[in-house]
């Protein structure tokens, strides 16, 4: 009889060994764009303040050409024979949408631990980008850009400085087909303001003495790397720090031709806010808030800083007892009216992040502007990541990654008609639209009415 140890090793080894099958995307990453392509007939949506009824898009070579009215561009351009023209008629064209904030990639399964890559082990790992754990092959990349949603930040979590945010595209081979912006900025988790008032936790006389001590690391950190790179450019034989070279690129002052990333602190009560933007201040740090679920309590600050927000989804209860029911829903509307930067991320599992345009019909449906809605995870999310040169609108020379659905793009009801991601068409399909065709299949040959039909 084998011993029980030697069993569960065996069984251990077999799971690992399975553990990638479970989920592998098997579409195929799109070709590089050949020739032209014009998109004609369409309603534009440019989510630079401009729609156009009756449009034309062209792109080739993955940059966007042409934009304006189809009936005033196409009688004056001449085509070439390799030219493709898609009749879009009745649809509507935007750009990609934009999860500003995921997880995407580093994580399929929660119970699988070999497919959770979003924790490094350690407090501080600022030298951690996010874009080199994500998995190219993973089944939930084509589902979330199955619903349009074809670049994303992908963000390390946990620990006092997890790592590095990454912008990434939803498509390609390896990691760095994936890559766009390797480097998006340093992401912090401020410590909570007050002592838990949990009944479960023990209470402390020491929870204030903890919460300054991860606010002094935090501006050691930042000292550190200032004086680290003083010192290199000092001399430049001084050793590299990597986790130091990591956050310099977040200080003020940077090398000529150098932006200055920003700061993604993860913050939603107000105490935390308001803390963070000041220490953000003091260090003429670029802060961006990420979370801010009692952001428009505090707009007054967040505008004198020009503190942006990134709202982590409205699909959530109240976070009061005494809030209104629609607290969250209304929250967009609250920060547009303030003037404050803001984008929206779905604030959702992985496997959830397709529901990010839903997200936005919901802000509409509670005040917010339709055209600032498709805004909010379009051309401000990637003002917000630092992208907004390249990504987030329809215009001249900007990448083409752009989608063309049925309806409005915000509409609940409306489905992709064709996808792409820098000229590339990209392949709507994915494991669960399989399942649907499949099972269709099923019930038309054994005669079942579907209800659709």
């Amino acid at each position: 009889m084998k011993h029980p140890a030697t069993i569960a090793a065996a069984l251990a080894l077999t799971t690992a060994a399975l553990t990638p099958a479970f989920g592998q995307d098997l579409t195929h990453p799109a070709p590089p764009q050949e020739n032209t392509i014009f998109l004609v007939g369409a309603t534009l949506h440019t989510a630079a303040g401009q729609i156009i009824e009756n449009s034309v898009v062209s792109f080739a070579e993955g940059k966007i050409g042409i934009v304006g009215a189809a009936d005033e561009v196409m009688p004056r351009i001449l085509l070439t024979d390799d030219t493709e023209i898609i009749d879009v008629s009745g649809h509507h064209i935007s750009p990609g949408f934009i999860g500003s904030v995921t997880r995407l990639g580093l994580t399929e399964m929660a119970a699988v631990r070999a497919q959770r890559d979003f924790n490094e082990v350690g407090d501080a790992t600022p030298e951690v980008r996010g874009y080199v754990a994500v998995n190219p092959d993973s089944a939930l990349i084509p589902v979330a850009r199955t619903n349009g949603v074809l670049t994303v930040g992908v963000f390390p979590t946990g620990g006092l400085i997890p790592g590095r945010a990454s912008v990434i595209r939803m498509d390609g081979w390896t990691t760095e087909d994936h890559a766009i912006d390797r480097d998006a900025g340093v992401i912090i988790n401020w410590p909570r303001m007050r002592p838990s008032r949990n009944r479960f936790d023990q209470p402390s006389n020491d929870a204030e003495e903890r919460i300054q001590e991860r606010i002094a690391q935090l501006d050691a950190w930042i000292d550190n790397a200032s004086a680290y790179r003083e010192l290199r450019a000092a001399d430049p034989s001084t050793p590299a720090d990597l986790r130091l070279e990591s956050l310099t690129t977040v200080l003020p002052a940077q090398p000529r031709g150098q932006h200055q990333n920003p700061v993604f602190i993860n913050a939603d009560d107000y105490d935390q806010i308001v803390a963070a933007t000041n220490w953000a201040a003091g260090h003429d740090l670029n802060a961006v808030i990420v979370g801010g679920r009692d952001a428009a309590m505090c707009t007054d600050l967040l505008k004198s800083t020009d503190t942006a927000v990134i709202v982590t989804g409205v699909h959530r209860f109240p976070k009061r007892a005494d809030s209104d029911y629609d607290d969250a829903f209304t929250l967009p509307a609250r920060l547009e009216a303030a003037g404050v930067r803001w984008c929206l991320a779905s604030g959702a599992e992985a496997g959830h992040e397709r529901n990010l345009p839903d997200n936005a019909a919901m802000a509409v449906a509670h005040g917010l502007s339709p055209d600032a809605g498709l805004e909010a995870i379009t051309a401000h999310a990637a003002d917000i990541l630092g992208m907004g040169d390249e990504l987030g609108t329809v215009e001249p020379g900007k990448r083409a990654t752009l989608i063309v659905t049925t309806g409005h793009p915000l509409e609940i009801t409306s489905s992709l008609a064709h996808a792409f991601i820098d000229g590339r068409k990209v392949d709507l399909t994915n494991k669960q639209t399989k399942l649907r065709d499949k099972y269709r299949e099923k019930y038309d040959r054994l005669g079942i009415k579907r209800e659709e039909d």
